[in-house]
């Protein structure tokens, strides 16, 4: 079964891989095989790739990397109803423990037992089938394409956020980062209700690609313009309802309370490798609420169905699209991180 395989730190490779164990290869009743038709690359595969490591997860062996997934159902379990084979579908890539305090309380993505793809010691599926829980698979509408799909996952992110965010019609949201995270983050706040949205960045060229998604985006320059001012002057010195932040980096977070509006909702979403500046004080005299989000949970019918309603559009930030066999290529050059680039995907044959 060839797979495309971090070997370790810095070293990939496309080859035939028999380290999947029967285990997680054995169809239970409740399961489906799926045969893998587009995958994206995820930050935290290219984190992995150059780093060898995401804080305390490892990659201590061989590895196959990917996440984003669609694909089309091959064989069922012999207890599954809600889906058939030939089903078109996207995957939930974290499974819980069903028996979980957190999975029981509905927070399954905080479950410490939870084995979510190319998370060490957890394979991935850039590889060309693979078995999954069907209460995690998710069928298709027919004008939803699998690239769409595979773009289900990172949009969970965005849905997550403003859901955490509670959004109301009408409010105004800032997000600090036009990654492919901060992107769907900021569609997702405009679905949810939100009137404007200023997305900041460095990259010129992401945040011309942000602005295009809706008029109702405002694209901030953060090394040429500044944020707060450019917030305070649009919203009459109140600040913004809501402020995402999604770079990850020390300084973009050490920030975040600068453009909040009083009353208003920071939500933190890019991971941070280390502790962080937290102002207490510009927290206080804005009684701001601080909401965290770790991947997601219960949202990818939602997005599945915004998708097919056309109330969110990802297509635009699918920047490019690869041939499984040119799998390290496209690794390498998402490793460079061009400002060009937002989400590339590769697609498996078929």
């Amino acid at each position: 079964m060839k797979s495309l395989v971090l070997e370790r730190q810095d070293e990939l490779s496309l080859r035939d891989f028999s380290e999947i164990s029967k285990a997680e290869e054995t169809l239970g009743p409740r399961d489906v095989r799926i045969k893998l038709h587009t995958v994206g690359i995820c930050g935290s595969d290219v984190h992995y790739y150059t780093h060898g490591r995401i804080g305390p997860f490892v990659v201590n062996a061989p590895m196959v990397l990917g996440h984003e997934a669609s694909g089309t159902v091959i064989e069922l379990g012999a207890e599954v109803v809600n889906l058939s084979i030939g089903d078109r579908v996207c995957m939930e890539p974290g499974i819980p423990d069903p028996t979980s305090k957190a999975a029981r309380l509905g927070m399954y993505n905080i479950d410490p037992a939870v084995r979510f793809w190319a998370t060490p010691p957890v394979h991935g599926i850039l590889r060309p089938t693979c078995v999954h829980p069907a209460d995690f698979t998710f069928r298709l509408p027919d004008n939803v394409s699998f690239a769409e799909a595979a773009m289900v996952e990172p949009l969970a992110v965005g849905v997550h956020a403003a859901t955490k965010a509670r959004i109301k019609p009408g409010d105004v949201a800032v997000v600090m980062g036009a990654g492919p995270i901060g992107m769907v983050t900021a569609l997702s706040a405009l679905a949810a209700g939100c009137a404007r949205v200023f997305v900041s960045d460095l990259a010129e060229k992401k945040l011309e690609i942000a602005a295009g998604l809706s008029q109702a985006i405002i694209p901030v320059n953060v090394s040429q313009q500044n944020l707060v001012d450019i917030v305070l002057a649009a919203t009459d010195g109140w600040g913004a309802d809501v402020v995402f932040e999604a770079t990850g980096s020390p300084q973009a977070a050490a920030q975040v309370f600068q453009p909040l509006a009083p009353g208003g909702c920071v939500v933190m979403i890019g991971g941070q490798s280390e502790p962080i500046s937290y102002d207490a004080g510009a927290a206080m005299v804005r009684e701001a609420r601080v909401e965290n989000i770790f991947r997601y949970a219960h949202v990818f019918p939602r997005c599945v169905g915004m998708l097919s309603s056309g109330a969110i559009d990802v297509k635009p930030l699918i920047t490019r699209t690869f041939a499984f066999e040119d799998s390290v290529r496209a690794f390498d050059i998402a490793a460079s991180a061009s400002p060009e680039d937002v989400k590339l995907q590769i697609e498996l044959p078929q």
